[in-house]
This record gives structure tokens, C-alpha cells and sequence, in this order.
């Protein structure tokens, strides 16, 4: 996941830090997707859902769509550890586990977004819903991607590894 090299370290050792970086970033994902699809799994077991319009079952839709398919992938690099393991696929399921981590973020950042449409839109109507989930989505861009990006244009050093 990182270029760095850590002194001695050999390049099994670098992929087990890594993998064990990607798998304490995703401990904090899971936890969080998980809970947002179990609450939007048990929506429309509540009396006025049968009330909502059609744009906000639309958002609905959407929102646990993003939802599952984020507890999806954000999961799939531990069913693909366990189905590899000892296998010696360490590198590959680095590098997929990786990828397959940030395609889940951006899809759980989508779904959030989605999220935050359907509950503005239920209390303030369609166009504060849209504009609710394109702001949310916007400051998970800034955060999530914008800030990395320009630290890593910056290529100034913490001092650290």
C-alpha cells in the first residue's frame, strides 16, 4: 500500500504491515457501513414509509443500493484473505484488497450522499434533498480525496516513515 521502505524490512514483512494497515482502516469503514445499512434495511418496516413521494422512494432506492453494495465491497478484502490464505497471494491481495477498499469508500461516500438527499428531502422537500446530497458529497470529495491528493502533490515529508 505505501512505497516506503522501513530499515530491515524485508518485502514479506512490508506486505504484512500493509495488510494489517488496510485491514485496520477497513475495521472503521465496516463498522460504520454496517450500521447505516442495518438502519436503512429497517425503513421500510415504519408506519409512513407507505407516505413517502416518489422522489424520496427513489432516494430510498438508491441510498441502500449504495449502501449494500458498500457493506459489499468494503467486506471483500476478508472473504478474499480467507479464501487465499496460505496461498502465498499476500502481494495480489494487497494490492485488489486495496483497490477493492477505495472503490467502497467512494460507493459508501455515494450512498451517504444519498442518505443525507432522502432526509433533507423528507423534511424540506426535493430541491433542499438534491442540494443536502451534492453538499455531502462534495465535502466527502474534499475530504477523501481532495485533501489526500494535495498532501501528496505537496511531497513535503512529516519526518516520518
Amino acid at each position: 500500500m505505501d512505497d516506503y521502505e522501513r530499515t530491515g524490512e524485508t518485502e514479506a514483512q512490508k506486505l504484512d504491515r500493509n495488510w494489517d494497515e488496510l485491514l485496520q482502516e477497513l475495521r472503521v469503514s465496516q463498522t460504520g457501513v454496517q450500521i447505516l445499512t442495518g438502519f436503512l434495511l429497517t425503513l421500510p418496516l415504519q408506519p409512513k414509509f407507505a407516505e413517502l413521494s416518489d422522489f424520496q422512494r427513489g432516494s430510498y432506492v438508491v441510498a441502500i443500493s449504495l449502501s449494500i453494495l458498500a457493506t459489499c465491497l468494503l467486506i471483500t478484502p476478508v472473504s478474499m484473505h480467507r479464501l487465499l490464505f496460505r496461498r502465498r497471494r499476500k502481494a495480489s491481495l494487497v494490492r485488489v484488497g486495496g483497490f477493492v477498499a477505495q472503490v467502497g469508500l467512494a460507493i459508501l461516500a455515494m450512498g451517504t450522499s444519498a442518505v443525507a438527499t432522502l432526509i433533507f428531502g423528507i423534511l424540506f422537500g426535493e430541491r433542499t434533498g438534491l442540494l443536502a446530497g451534492a453538499v455531502t458529497l462534495l465535502v466527502f470529495a474534499v475530504a477523501w480525496l481532495g485533501l489526500p491528493l494535495a498532501m501528496r502533490r505537496s511531497g513535503r515529508s512529516t519526518g516520518g516513515p
